[in-house]
Formats: C-alpha cells, sequence, structure tokens
C-alpha cells in the first residue's frame, strides 16, 4: 500500500558465490530517511545460513533469511550499521520533532504567523490568530482598528496522523504549548483589513511584523455566486485537502460565496471547494430552487428519478439499511404529486423540509444491498440513477451450476505498476508486481465461474487513479476490487503485524467488504488486520460497490515467503473468486 524504497548495497565488501546468490540488502529505509516517528523498522535480506548484526546486536529471521526489527529513534541524527558476514551498509535516519521551533530572543517562529494566506468572512466571523514567539513575552495583533492580545497557551492537544490507526497508536497526546499565542476577534462591517500587523515585546522591546495573509470582511448583500465547473466538484468540510471529503457536487452546481481562504472557496451549504473548479458568476444573484413535481423512469439496468429545479443547487446523499436520503440545499417544497410506480429498487419515497431552504428525501429500498448510483444536472434538472441489482446465471440451470456469476462484469484493479512499485519485500520484490500476478490468477478463476471481468491493467504499465476510477463509471461492474499487499507508517511493528486488511467507503461497499474479509481470513487461516472505512480513490467511485483488499504485508519477513509462494497465490485467487460468487449468489438476482 504504502510505498517503500529498495536500498542498494552501500560500503565495501569481498565478493564470495553467497553475496553473487543473495547478498546482504536492505529493502527500507533508504540511506538518508527523514522521520517524525519515535521508531523505525529496517526491512532486509541476506543468506539464511549466519548472523545479521544491526548496531552489534544480533537480529532475529524468517527461515528464507528476512529481518524487520524496529529500533527506537532520538531526536535527530540516528546511526545504523547492518553486517552480515564481509557485507556492510550504512544507515542515517534523522528523527524531525513534531513540536514548533521555539525562538529565542526579540523575533517570531519562522513562518509561524497566521493567516497564512488571504482570507474572507462575513460579518460577526471569528477570525483566529497564532504566533509562536519566546516564552513570557506580550504578544498582540493589530486588525483595522482593533488591538487583539494573543494570550500565551499553556497546554496543547495534538492528534495523531490519520495512518496512525493502522498500528493502534491513534490517541491525542498532551504537548507543552511553550511559546504558542493564539487569540480571536471579530469584525462587524464589510471592509478589507489588510495585513494583521503582530507586535512583540520581550524585556522592555517591541518588534512587529505582518502576517502573510491579507482579512478581508464580506458584505452579505454583495456575495458572489459560484459555479461548479469540475465534472465532480471535490466538497470538503474545511479549505485544505487535509479535510474530510464531502458528496461530490455535481458540474452546473450554483451557491455563495460565503468564505474564502487561499485557494478555497466556501459555499453557503457550508462545504468548502477549489476556487479552481468553480467559475465566478458576474452579476449573478442567490441561487434558491422550488421544486414541485417529481417522476421516476426506468433505463436500461437502473431507474431514475427527475428532481424539476430553478438552478442547480448543492446536493449531499447519505446512505443506509434500507435507505437512501438525497438532500437539496437552498430548496423549498412546493411539491403535491410524485409519480413513482413499482419499482425494482423503491418502494417508497418519503420526503420532509428540514429547514426553511434545505430539503430531504428518503428512498424507502426494497433490498438492504444498494449497486451504486449517479448524479447529474440536464440543465436545471438533478436526475438521481439508481442502479437494479445485477441479473446473475443467466442460461439455465446447467449454466447456474458451472458458471454462477455469468451475466457479472466485474472489475479488478492490480494496484500500482509502472515506476509506481508500492511497498516492498525484504529481498526489493515490488508488490505491484506479486498485485499483478494475483488479479490475473483471480481474474482465471472469475472467467471460469462465468464473469465478464475488466482490468485496469494488465502489465508493469502505470495507471494513474484518477482513469482507474474512470474506467470503474463507465463500465459500472457489479463490483470492483483493487488487489494490493501491505506496508506500516514508520512508527509501526513489521515483525508482528500480519494479515488480511479490508477497505471500503461507502455504505453499499460494506457488506461486500465484511464478507470477503471473513470469508478469507476464515478459509485461508491466515490473521485479520482488520476492516477500515477509509478515504481512498479505489473505494471512493460511487457508481459500483468498490472494495480494496490488502492481501497480506510485504514487509513482515514470514509473511512475505507466503506472499510469493505461487501455490498460495492460487489457492488465494482461488479463494477470493468463491467468496465472491457467494455472496453475488446471496445479494443478486
Amino acid at each position: 500500500m504504502r510505498t517503500i524504497l529498495g536500498l542498494a548495497l552501500l560500503g565495501t565488501f569481498i565478493t564470495s558465490p553467497a553475496w553473487a546468490e543473495q547478498p546482504l540488502y536492505v529493502a527500507y529505509p533508504p540511506t538518508k530517511h527523514q522521520t517524525t516517528a519515535d521508531r523505525i523498522f529496517l526491512i532486509g535480506t541476506a543468506p539464511a545460513a549466519g548472523e545479521v548484526l544491526i548496531n552489534g546486536s544480533r537480529v532475529s529471521r524468517s527461515a528464507a533469511g528476512n529481518f524487520a526489527p524496529s529500533f527506537p529513534l532520538q531526536l535527530g541524527e540516528n546511526l545504523f550499521t547492518v553486517r552480515y558476514q564481509n557485507q556492510e551498509i550504512q544507515l542515517r535516519v534523522t528523527r524531525q520533532s513534531t513540536q514548533p521551533e521555539v525562538p529565542v530572543g526579540l523575533t517570531f517562529g519562522k513562518d509561524s504567523l497566521t493567516p497564512t494566506v488571504d482570507i474572507a468572512r462575513l460579518p460577526g466571523e471569528l477570525i483566529c490568530f497564532g504566533a509562536i514567539a519566546p516564552p513570557n513575552a506580550t504578544v498582540s495583533v493589530k486588525l483595522g482598528e482593533q488591538t487583539i492580545p494573543l494570550p500565551q497557551q499553556s497546554q496543547a492537544v495534538q492528534l495523531p496522523p490519520n495512518s496512525a490507526i493502522l498500528t493502534a497508536q491513534n490517541r491525542p497526546t498532551e504537548t507543552s504549548a511553550s511559546g504558542q499565542y493564539q487569540g480571536c476577534a471579530t469584525a462587524s462591517a464589510a471592509v478589507n483589513l489588510g495585513q494583521p500587523q503582530f507586535q512583540l515585546t520581550l524585556n522592555g522591546k517591541t518588534t512587529t511584523q505582518p502576517a502573510p495573509g491579507n482579512v478581508s470582511i464580506l458584505s452579505p448583500a454583495k456575495l458572489e455566486v459560484a459555479e461548479v465547473i469540475a465534472e465532480a466538484g471535490a466538497a470538503r468540510t474545511g479549505p485544505s485537502t487535509d479535510y474530510s471529503r464531502l458528496t461530490p457536487l455535481p458540474k452546473g452546481v450554483r451557491a455563495t460565496v460565503t468564505g474564502r481562504e487561499g485557494e478555497w472557496v466556501r459555499l453557503d451549504y457550508g462545504a468548502w471547494i477549489k476556487a479552481s473548479e468553480v467559475r465566478i458568476l458576474p452579476g449573478a444573484v442567490p441561487p434558491l430552487s422550488l421544486i414541485r413535481s417529481i417522476s421516476a423512469r426506468r433505463v436500461e439496468g437502473a431507474t431514475e428519478v427527475v428532481f424539476p429545479l430553478q438552478t442547480p443547487v448543492p446536493v449531499s446523499v447519505q446512505q443506509g439499511d434500507r435507505t437512501f436520503t438525497l438532500t437539496l440545499y437552498n430548496t423549498t417544497a412546493q411539491t403535491d404529486t410524485i409519480r413513482l410506480d413499482d419499482d425494482p429498487v423503491i418502494s417508497r419515497l418519503d420526503w420532509q423540509q428540514v429547514n426553511p431552504t434545505q430539503l430531504q428525501y428518503t428512498f424507502n429500498l426494497k433490498s438492504q444491498q444498494q449497486w451504486g448510483y449517479s448524479l447529474r444536472y440536464e440543465g436545471t434538472s438533478l436526475i438521481l440513477s439508481l442502479r437494479h441489482p445485477p441479473r446473475m446465471g443467466r442460461g439455465g440451470r446447467l449454466t447456474q451450476a458451472n458458471q454462477p456469476l455469468r451475466g457479472m462484469k466485474i472489475l479488478v484493479d492490480p494496484g500500482h505498476g509502472g515506476t509506481e512499485t508500492g511497498s516492498i519485500g525484504p529481498n526489493g520484490y515490488p508488490e505491484k508486481d506479486v498485485n499483478l500476478v494475483v488479479s490475473k490468477l483471480l481474474q482465471e478463476q472469475l472467467i471460469a465461474r462465468g464473469a465478464t471481468v475488466y482490468m485496469t491493467r494488465e502489465e508493469d504499465k502505470e495507471v494513474s487513479l484518477a482513469d482507474r476510477m474512470k474506467m470503474i463509471d463507465q463500465l459500472q461492474p457489479a463490483i470492483a476490487l483493487s488487489i494490493h499487499y501491505n506496508a506500516l507508517p514508520d512508527s509501526g511493528d513489521a515483525i508482528n503485524t500480519k494479515g488480511i486488511g479490508t477497505f471500503w467507503y461507502h455504505p453499499q461497499a460494506h457488506n461486500l467488504a465484511m464478507f470477503l474479509h471473513n470469508y478469507l481470513v476464515e478459509e485461508l487461516k491466515r490473521p485479520s488486520y482488520g476492516v477500515f472505512w477509509n478515504n481512498l480513490a479505489l473505494t471512493r467511485p460511487y457508481s459500483t460497490p468498490s472494495v480494496l483488499l490488502e492481501l497480506g504485508f510485504m514487509i513482515n519477513p514470514e509473511e512475505f515467503e507466503w506472499v510469493i509462494n505461487p501455490q498460495e497465490q492460487e489457492k488465494l485467487a482461488n479463494a477470493i473468486a468463491d467468496g465472491v460468487t457467494q455472496w453475488m449468489t446471496t445479494q443478486a438476482k
């Protein structure tokens, strides 16, 4: 999953037949690695006979000679010497501090003044400022005619990165806030307040420095209107890619801009989107819509529900057990009539006006399993497409017995490829290669069961994530499976972490993820790494249930031997195909 680069043998050694067959090799970390983790694992291999020493201490190895011990890291440079007989590799790993550097003397911390980019807010909204300065100083900021004191903070809570859940270390930690100064203010009138001017006083001396960002207050009566120009605008909970994704906005959506921060704009229903994914419509009025009648129609393989609107409004989707909820913003109902005949998917449509401009439609479904959806605007009408269950086993009893997946389209995605190697095993074997081997074996097994199988790649070539996702959306298979093998962040335990992990994003993929995970763990007698909701490119397509499988750890010395075993690969591919068949038999028609 995570890319780990191989490391060529460094230092001097005397050549020998053992070196020619299998020299000492370190796959990770690279020679001059930098990390913020408090420990690191060293992954590599050497001939099985003899000892491998790291900094003079013998390390345990698998039967094939692989090793992956972890070592604590001190702040700054850490030197590791790896030896096998007369071969030696030296590694330098630098541990960087996660704490901001507090300056000494009459100066602010480098790049510490916030806002760091231009921001725009509505009147009355909090505008917060921050700085790093020497302890026990007096810090304030002047914004327009206001002078805002920034008190020194006594304590801070540091959240772990999202990746910490992969190593069971996802707990907040309390840290010292020494040198951190923060404060907030509001402004009531629309005005350009310019750059905040920070002032620092220490030992009777004072210095000033402007913040990089400009602050302006928007006029509620003169707000701009933005139109989404991307095919699927990436809406988020905040103004950076660190924030969580919301339902993508279909092309053509219009909304009022209520805030800006750097390259991001905030839309009136609360989401942020990159300014490059919208265009400003000069002179447009705030988009508000009425809605009256609603109708449904059948198309090949789906039911389309048509919502006639006056303007394309923002939308969001929430999937539940036997429910599909669509929310329209900036919309008020004048609805008296809805036409919905007996349908393969929908049993009933309910609606409610949540607040004066927010309307919610709840589709009660005939089956708990959902098979994908799409949203688009045709003019100002919103079209929601709900896919019908796939029909399998067409061709009579003989076909059902011998080819139970007949009529099923399945997409298999061999992860990585080309220059994107993925993780790397102790001997340098790249994940991209085993992904392709197992994917091709799976393809054969699924075809033997009657499925039509599409591959995102069938050779060692680079395929972008966007192209893989586009292929899923265009083909609309019954399910999509992305095949991967795993690694860990630096703080992980490579020796003691192994097993199958399964990842999903949309609720429509949850049942498939849980079933396949439990099936493979039980049938293959493999450890369970866990089932995760995860915001991954190959789990995000909503046109079909999409699951990403991490089938084992490339970096675990013993599990790696299972990963590359041809007989075990055959068993694995057969088990995945059997699991898919059993799940499809119970879920599809």
